[in-house]
């Protein structure tokens, strides 16, 4: 088990555990609708960054959230979207298409929940990756490559009131979303690490 996936678990485990410890609270539910800028870091190892380095396309999606405040401060949100389908590039040259679903639990920390003016949070957690119809190949030569990507994310972003259940939202995230890609005769020929960062603006609504 690679470092990263031993601290992802890590901390999905601590995550779930604060949730079970937390004191009785009658939260509040919040869900978001969020439009996302994903701009990928583009970087890669090995054959892959020989030959040029790899990159995804930047590209605009939607994204729907849910929250749970276990306590005034204290929440829970899972990102959802639908499989989101990504141009893939090697030295500039397109060399296929693949599709990621990337849900994400974070741990947030809200400074000022009831301020009637702007409401900061910050946010620490784990993405799961899910790779799929993935069209890849270099030279006619079909690539492979690892299905699934464990990684952290840490977030920060701010509600901004409009009613009492109405807000306007901004958000910011890192996620490390990587996998590695095999070909047939050569075997691993390196690590594409798309690592995006996302900016989001959305409207919420709490109940």
């Amino acid at each position: 088990m690679n470092a990263i996936s031993t601290r992802t678990r890590l901390i999905a485990a601590a995550a779930l555990a604060c949730a079970a410890a937390a004191p009785a609270y009658a939260g509040d539910f919040m869900v978001r609708a969020r439009v996302l800028q994903l701009d990928p870091a583009n970087e890669s190892t090995g054959t892959l960054d020989a030959l040029g380095g790899t990159s995804v396309n930047t590209k605009y999606i939607w994204e729907i959230d849910a929250s749970y405040f276990v306590t005034p401060n204290v929440a829970f949100e899972l990102i959802a979207t639908t499989p989101q389908k990504q141009t893939v590039s090697l030295n500039g040259n397109k060399i296929g298409t693949l599709r990621h679903l990337p849900p994400t639990l974070t741990a947030q920390y809200h400074f000022a929940p009831t301020n009637p003016t702007v409401r900061p949070y910050v946010g620490f957690g784990v993405n799961y990756t899910h790779f799929s119809a993935v069209k890849l190949d270099l030279g006619g030569t079909p690539l492979e490559i690892d299905r699934n990507s464990w990684g952290t994310a840490i977030q920060i972003g701010a509600d901004f009131p409009i009613t009492d259940k109405l807000s306007l939202n901004v958000d910011f995230k890192k996620i490390d979303i990587r996998t590695d890609v095999t070909h047939p005769t050569l075997g691993n020929v390196g690590t594409v690490k798309v690592d995006p960062v996302l900016f989001g603006i959305g409207i919420g609504y709490r109940f």
